[in-house]
């Protein structure tokens, strides 16, 4: 699930936490990277089972619709094939997905009116009474149903706030957690271990992620020594902290990490530039990087590129 810039962003977050807090020590920037990493894989868990219980109140919904003293025909016909279905029952009875769901405790303190509240409103939708209309739904059409209930709780507020009340680091992890748990609903119904292909991987996480972090750390005097001619006229006290966080990382990748092809780190963090630094510092940025990679070329301390390609907006 984590790719590569994820890692990048989770690196240049903690560097900078070290620029502003002399007290932390390196040892503690390997823990909490670690468990940053492996908080993006709870909210996949998280999320996946919140979706999951609002599909099960399907059932809540069918009690209280047959209980009603003078039911409608909508009451009398209504099933709830929403959660009583092959695809929704594979994730409900997966044995190795609800232990994960304990491990991480993501049932627990649950608000029940919370799970009331998203599921009355998905009700409402056309799609759902479009879906409960179906006379005989096939798997395809349960896998679409699914989707479209995860795409409504993503732009709901209440589930929004719910993630964010245990995971502060949720805008961050956003793109990387939908595109896992819709990967996960399109294979449904599901079997196996389905869960371990977005759990974090020894390659991403600390063959590449932990050893930017250490290594950043370990050469951050050698890294700002070779960053300081190339700021010309510009005092590097005055570049921005993020910004020079950044720089010290995409020499760090120049230098030690050769299977990394030199313009996809040129590249990657002017993206990142765009996100999360000033408007000006992607221009900022790719200048001092290219000057960069023009001496070390010339050097011999990486190899001959082309000219970089800026990423336009």
């Amino acid at each position: 699930m984590l790719s590569r810039r994820s890692v990048r962003i989770k690196v240049m977050q903690l560097l900078y936490m070290l620029n502003r807090d002399e007290q932390l020590t390196f040892n503690d920037l390997v823990k909490q990277y670690n468990d940053g990493i492996w908080k993006t894989y709870e909210i996949y868990i998280f999320q996946l089972y919140i979706l999951l219980k609002v599909a099960q109140y399907a059932e809540k919904d069918a009690t209280n619709r047959a209980s009603k003293l003078l039911p409608t025909e909508q009451d009398k016909q209504f099933t709830p094939r929403l959660y009583d279905n092959p695809s929704t029952k594979s994730l409900a009875n997966h044995v190795g997905f609800l232990n994960l769901v304990q491990k991480y405790k993501s049932g627990e303190n649950l608000d029940e009116d919370h799970i009331r509240t998203l599921y009355l409103a998905f009700a409402a939708t056309y799609e759902y009474t479009d879906y409960l209309s179906l006379p005989q739904p096939d798997e395809e059409q349960h896998t679409k149903i699914l989707l479209e209930l995860y795409r409504f709780l993503q732009a709901h507020d209440l589930f929004i706030e719910m993630t964010e009340d245990r995971y502060n680091s949720w805008q961050d992890d956003e793109s990387l957690v939908s595109g896992a748990i819709k990967k996960t609903l399109k294979a449904m119904p599901l079997s196996g271990p389905f869960y371990e292909e977005h759990a974090p991987s020894d390659e991403t996480v600390r063959d590449f992620g932990e050893q930017l972090l250490r290594k950043t750390c370990q050469e951050d005097v050698t890294l700002l020594g070779m960053i300081d001619p190339m700021l010309k006229n510009w005092d590097s006290d005055r570049v921005a902290i993020l910004d020079m966080v950044m720089l010290k990382m995409a020499l760090c990748e120049l230098l030690y990490f050769p299977t990394i092809p030199v313009k996809v780190t040129l590249n990657e963090f002017v993206e990142i530039s765009k996100l999360y630094s000033t408007d000006k510092s992607k221009e900022f940025i790719n200048g001092i990087l290219d000057r960069l990679m023009k001496k070390l070329t010339k050097e011999g301390k990486i190899k001959e590129v082309g000219k970089m390609e800026v990423v336009k907006d």
